[in-house]
């Protein structure tokens, strides 16, 4: 069998009339598609509360006002941690100008700009006042009314969702409608199992953060183990940025450079333990996606949605891939995309250490 230009030429355009729709349309598909996952998660609580005969109206309500007051709880959390954070802003500052005039002194000792020259590019550069608050009060509207869309498309696709289900069965013929509820089972228990490892890991990492910056004397500790576990949800880059504005506040704060090499060497120990223990044990291979197509998935993800594309990334591409094993005509893009060899086995080697310690019961 042939394949022809014309064929390959109209899979190529579909592609990327694809990712230009999946562009244009964040505004409407991104809170859908993070009300959706979040609706997942809180799925297996609803169904058991109306296993319980609490009416299905309730049993939604009780799910969204538990994710209302657990936003709610960490926002106050954060906010409380970054108070504290702000009354040391003063000390901050100061050290801030500090290292400034040492920068400015630099530059004038080696590239011969004197201070009143760079005072003069920087106020080009920089953006007025005005812009700023602008700037601020344009990206909390832009927050606020994401979150509202996120919770109404949460408390109602839990609301429809037997509703929605018939309506994908319509979809397809009868003889195929147990495929198409295996696809759905598939793709809500994946989400499921994603947003669940995540939520152990950043817990894992909140408490092994907290320890280690508490023993070196990092000022705000706690802050600082919140911020680096919470951007774990920003793969690859979250826990660096963490780190990194741990190292920059620190050294702000004065801290020598056994101080800065400790929050080097704890953010290294975390990371190892991390990735050879926790990552096998908690998260495991629920999102069987191989790492190189997991790399395409974060990277168009960004380019496509920003930082929310980066999180809905992993979750929608395992989606795509239980599709694709599904159906027969797309069965070669799911082996695309899934494990290799090497990693399904280092993947049951894993299950055995779980099925060893329990870690795999419930």
């Amino acid at each position: 069998m042939t394949i022809t230009n014309s064929s390959i030429i109209k899979k190529i355009l579909l592609v990327f009339l694809v990712l230009a729709g999946l562009y244009y349309s964040k505004p409407f598909l991104m809170p859908l598609f993070i009300g959706g996952i979040l609706a997942t998660l809180f799925l297996p609580f609803c169904n058991w509360m109306e296993g319980k005969r609490i009416p299905k109206g309730l049993s939604v309500f009780i799910c969204f006002l538990s994710l209302s007051l657990f936003i709610v709880g960490f926002v106050l959390l954060l906010s409380w941690k970054i108070s504290d954070l702000m009354d040391d802003m003063a000390l901050i500052k100061q050290r801030a100008v500090e290292v400034c005039r040492q920068v400015q002194i630099f530059i004038f000792n080696h590239l011969d700009i004197s201070i009143e020259e760079q005072f003069k590019i920087l106020k080009k550069e920089q953006p007025s006042y005005a812009t700023i608050m602008q700037m601020i009060a344009s990206s909390l509207v832009y927050i606020v009314t994401n979150l509202i869309l996120v919770m109404v498309y949460f408390l109602f696709l839990l609301y429809y969702r037997d509703h929605i289900k018939r309506f994908f069965l319509k979809l397809v013929n009868i003889s195929q409608r147990k495929e198409m509820e295996k696809i759905m089972y598939n793709s809500s228990k994946i989400s499921q199992q994603y947003l669940i490892g995540l939520s152990k890991m950043i817990v894992c990492l909140w408490i092994m953060y907290g320890i280690g910056f508490s023993l070196i004397g990092i000022e705000n500790a706690l802050f600082f183990a919140i911020l680096c576990g919470l951007l774990e949800i920003i793969p690859f880059v979250g826990n660096i940025t963490g780190t990194t504005l741990t190292l920059l506040v620190a050294a702000l704060h004065g801290a020598g450079l056994p101080v800065l090499g400790a929050i080097v060497l704890v953010y290294g120990t975390v990371q190892f333990i991390q990735g050879w223990m926790l990552e096998p044990l908690i998260v495991g291979p629920q999102v069987k996606i191989n790492s190189l197509f997991t790399i395409i998935a974060l990277v168009l993800g960004e380019l496509l949605w920003g930082i929310p594309g980066i999180i809905l990334a992993i979750p929608i591409t395992a989606i795509l891939k239980i599709i694709c094993d599904h159906i027969e005509s797309l069965k070669p893009y799911g082996f695309l995309i899934g494990e290799t060899a090497s990693e399904k086995s280092e993947s049951g080697f894993m299950e055995k250490i779980k099925n060893a310690f329990g870690l795999n019961k419930g």
